[in-house]
């Protein structure tokens, strides 16, 4: 039955990515809304019987298992991929100011309704703080992967708001994930903040390790290597990703930030990226991240909708659309960008896609938010994403002059 389970869902996923490719949008985008529709929303509400049977208890837990698999090879790829901004750049200065503001306003935003959001949603035993955390991460969120495909297909990749955008959204990922980090601790600590030091420490005490000592030694292992292409390069990134995942899970963080920071100590070197996006990256992307789709959106609610009210999903989109388009533009704008400009790197930081996805798992899997919240917050992830292209086919008709103005180079 697990193969059947997999064979459909990657079928579907295939098929909404290509529907959806052909209106402009992302692949990717498509197959998260397949999760979506997989899930008790819409295939569950439409054949109970036929979901109930293609998603059992025994396949349930097989499909998780793929899906952590292919969560943490995902998360080890875009560690891999991250590109710190050379020093003096002032690509970097004016990335990490957009990038600030994407954070600070949306994460503030979110912070000011997450007491209303708590006093309606949250468990009895969530921890105020964590889930206060965890809602201003949510709102913070760009998706760096989906931002590049987006840029690629509009031939924005090597434009100046198409660099500075992604540089913005790398930095926004990188802080998304120490958020992470430090939600997973407080809301895991039970009440003892002994406990919470000494993971905070053990946290600190790998991420230095990893940087002061893995990465020079992985360096030099990498540069002895005749061929970068061969079984025990791969297994051993494998080994590592997964020894990584073990720590942080340990150390009370989610293993996903472990198999982000293993990619980071890797050498910036274009032949090793290569081989890492031929040989796990698109095993990751066809075969596993589907898996992870699927049980995100089996994790939904179909009750979501009628307790919660589209009065709260309209404050929730709101928020997330306000946060992010008005931050970046007014980082834009601190910059000496023109308005135009300033709105255009507003509408590409509001792409959340995978990434977003991947922090409400998280906070799903932690305790954090219940599945009506999840359910909600899914939507309001795919809404984001959806709205980008439109936007930007919808600024160039209005202001013709993008076309040009954005093509000067750094």
């Amino acid at each position: 039955m697990l193969f059947v389970q997999i064979l459909f869902v990657m079928l579907t996923a295939k098929l909404l990515g290509a529907v959806l490719a052909r209106f402009g949008q992302p692949q990717v985008v498509g197959e998260m809304i397949a999760g979506f529709v997989l899930g008790p929303v819409i295939l569950g509400q439409l054949f109970p019987g036929f979901h109930q049977r293609l998603f059992d208890a025994d396949a349930m837990r097989q499909l998780k298992v793929l899906s952590e698999l292919g969560l943490l090879l995902f998360t080890f790829v875009i560690g891999a991929e991250f590109r710190f901004p050379a020093k003096g750049s002032k690509t970097g200065v004016k990335a990490l100011v957009i990038g600030g503001f994407s954070i600070v306003i949306p994460f503030a935003l979110g912070v000011a309704i997450a007491p209303w959001l708590f006093e309606r949603f949250a468990h009895p035993t969530v921890s105020a703080l964590g889930f206060t955390l965890f809602i201003g991460t949510v709102f913070s969120v760009t998706a760096f992967p989906v931002l590049a495909r987006i840029l690629k297909e509009r031939a924005l990749l090597d434009t100046e708001v198409g660099t500075i955008a992604l540089v913005a959204a790398a930095m926004t990922d990188v802080v998304a994930w120490l958020l992470i980090a430090l939600v997973a601790m407080v809301s895991g600590h039970d009440g003892s903040w002994l406990m919470l030091g000494g993971r905070v420490a053990g946290l600190l005490s790998l991420v230095a390790v990893s940087f002061f000592l893995l990465k020079p030694l992985l360096c030099k292992w990498l540069a002895a290597q005749e061929r970068l292409a061969q079984p025990k390069v791969l297994i051993a990134l494998v080994a590592g990703v997964l020894i990584y995942g073990s720590l942080t899970h340990a150390l009370g963080v989610h293993a996903v930030f472990g198999a982000f920071m293993f990619g980071l100590c890797l050498p910036r070197d274009q032949q090793l990226l290569e081989m890492i996006i031929e040989r796990l990256e698109h095993v990751s992307l066809i075969i596993l991240m589907p898996c992870f789709f699927a049980l995100t959106g089996l994790s939904t609610s179909a009750s979501a909708f009628s307790s919660l009210g589209l009065p709260v999903l309209g404050v929730i989109l709101t928020v997330a659309i306000i946060g992010k388009i008005v931050g970046s533009a007014l980082g834009a704008r601190l910059m000496a960008y023109p308005w135009s400009m300033s709105l255009t790197l507003g509408v590409l930081m509001n792409t959340r896609g995978l990434m977003e996805l991947v922090v409400l798992k998280i906070g799903l899997d932690l305790g954090i938010i219940g599945a009506e919240l999840f359910t909600a917050l899914v939507v309001m992830t795919i809404v984001t994403t959806l709205m980008t292209g439109p936007l930007l086919s919808l600024k160039r008709r209005r202001w013709p002059a993008l076309r040009t103005a954005h093509q000067s180079h750094i």
